[in-house]
């Protein structure tokens, strides 16, 4: 068997660099800057996929998958609370956006690339059927209470909750989200360990010791930061450039999603091409639920301390996406084996979405 090797030095370097980079954003260096920027956003992506299989094969499945889903989130959630108090009301439906992006990103581009890549080259994969069913159940139910059924309250006009309805949901959406991560890792992990053949070499390598797993986790932290703060400091530039397109604003915010779920998508891909489907799902669907069920309740206490009144309903075209691609998810994974049809009627439904919110 072979020995995990070292961290190679790039891993370690690129999350630092990116913190140097961005503390010379905005001293008017131009766009050659604004190209180093985005350059050393894609390596910390990189690197932080890197950390995150290290420490993912030091604690073994499904902790691992939940350690880079819950570590994104929760600095997605700090960005878009950051965002929130500097802009105020103005920012009323970013939260909504950002959700509405993430689940669509995740559930059709993501998932699949993972299913269509992973059958081209194995033909059919397998998976454990009740923690997929699980966590698509949980998805389920947490989407509709937060992002259609305000559009349909009586209290307060759609597509807003009132404080109380919004602060009963948040609990509503905390408690789903503890409960199945408990479910996960607990009581019912066996639902959520890998299926099948398992043809990567590194998986069968004995994991790597406590300081080469504590440094990766370290460097996972640091360039997670980086790699947020460096979407946030390049928007302006898409944005710019979305707006001389003349695409709606809409698009920016599916952009800037993409590339804060670029490190759990490129993990789940690379997991999915070494007949892991197992570890791409868990982290595919671990990384929507966390998402949502972190970020509305976060959302809910800023607004409701501030007294600003949150937009949450989405849109009747957007409903009609996210109940297709709920729907298409529970079939499309709903017998334990996939093939490349699968994957590739997820890409459709991700390529109409991407048409429809350029060309509304």
């Amino acid at each position: 068997m072979k020995a995990i090797p070292q961290l190679p030095i790039w891993t370690l370097a690129v999350p630092l660099l990116g913190w140097v980079v961005l503390a010379g954003h905005g001293h008017g260096f131009g766009m050659a800057y604004q190209a180093l920027v985005a350059v050393t956003l894609l390596a910390g992506v990189l690197a932080a996929v890197h950390h995150a299989e290290v420490i993912a094969h030091r604690v073994g499945e499904p902790f691992g998958t939940l350690v880079l889903a819950v570590a994104v989130t929760a600095i997605e959630v700090a960005l878009i609370v950051t965002l929130m108090l500097s802009g105020g009301e103005s920012k009323s439906a970013l939260a909504r956006d950002t959700v509405f992006a993430t689940v669509m990103i995740i559930l059709n581009g993501i998932i699949g690339l993972c299913l269509l890549f992973g059958a081209k080259r194995f033909g059919e994969q397998q998976f454990g059927l009740y923690g997929v069913s699980a966590a698509l159940a949980t998805l389920a139910a947490i989407v509709v209470l937060t992002l259609i059924l305000p559009n349909y309250t009586t209290t307060v006009a759609g597509p807003f909750y009132s404080p109380v309805q919004l602060g009963f949901v948040a609990i509503v959406s905390l408690v789903l989200y503890g409960v199945f991560v408990f479910v996960q890792t607990v009581r019912h992990r066996d639902y959520f360990l890998p299926q099948g053949a398992i043809t990567d070499e590194a998986a069968h390598a004995p994991p790597p010791p406590n300081k080469v797993a504590s440094i990766s986790a370290i460097m996972l932290i640091v360039g997670l930061g980086a790699v947020v703060l460096l979407a946030k400091a390049i928007s302006p530039t898409i944005e710019a450039g979305v707006s001389s397109i003349g695409a709606p604003n809409a698009l920016v915010g599916v952009i800037i999603a993409a590339i804060v779920l670029l490190p759990e998508g490129l993990a789940a891909l690379r997991a999915a091409r070494s007949n892991r489907l197992q570890t791409s799902l868990n982290l595919a669907l671990g990384s929507a639920l966390a998402s949502i069920g972190l970020t509305i309740p976060v959302v809910a206490i800023v607004s409701i301390v501030n007294g600003w009144e949150v937009t949450m309903g989405i849109d009747a075209e957007s409903t009609v996406l996210l109940v297709l691609s709920l729907i298409v998810a529970s079939l499309s994974l709903g017998t334990g084996r996939t093939t490349v049809l699968q994957g590739a009627v997820h890409l459709v439904i991700f390529a109409v979405y991407l048409f429809m919110t350029v060309f509304p």
